[in-house]
């Protein structure tokens, strides 16, 4: 289904994404990123916290490192403001891209075996699908995000995997 090469180019790709949405965020008035745009999440900034803490979770779940310590349905509230985001991401993006560089083949293969919270169950599913939705739930809430930018008169990044920097 997927192999290193593919988690390596989507964990730059977020990091590529995840540092042009910042220099867009930072030009918004910080009213804007609190506003409830009628999102799933609400505002950019709870849309934000929720991508970032489904990011900490499921790295926990992929390194075997640490995980958030608060309850899916606090993900909205982790920042109070954008640069405390933004510190976070950064360091995120480059657990995510250290995870991606250091897989080899076999870490791909077999189950994946949590306990979820929000379904209140053990779950198992082939790594290979967890990776994969690991990385569109990203594409999914930057696209929401993209949305909330560009309702709120802002210019939004390019987000088309084919422009992405070789050197990125």
């Amino acid at each position: 289904m997927i192999n290193r090469d593919y988690c390596v180019t989507m964990a730059r790709y977020n990091s590529w994404q995840n540092k042009q949405l910042t220099g867009f965020l930072e030009a918004l008035d910080p009213a804007e990123l609190t506003r409830d745009r009628g999102a799933f999440f609400g505002s950019i900034l709870a849309t934000i916290s929720h991508l970032y803490w489904g990011d900490h979770m499921w790295m926990s779940r992929f390194d075997g490192g640490s995980k958030p310590t608060q309850s899916a349905s606090e993900s909205t509230t982790l920042f109070p403001t954008l640069a405390v985001w933004s510190a976070e991401r950064f360091r995120m993006d480059g657990r995510i891209r250290i995870w991606a560089e250091n897989l080899r083949s076999v870490d791909l293969a077999g189950d994946l075996i949590w306990f979820s919270g929000i379904s209140g169950r053990e779950m198992s599913k082939p790594m290979a699908m967890a990776v994969t939705h690991f990385f569109n739930h990203q594409t999914h809430h930057r696209g929401q995000v993209h949305a909330m930018l560009t309702a709120a008169g802002s210019k939004a990044p390019v987000s088309d995997l084919a422009f992405m920097p070789d050197s990125f």
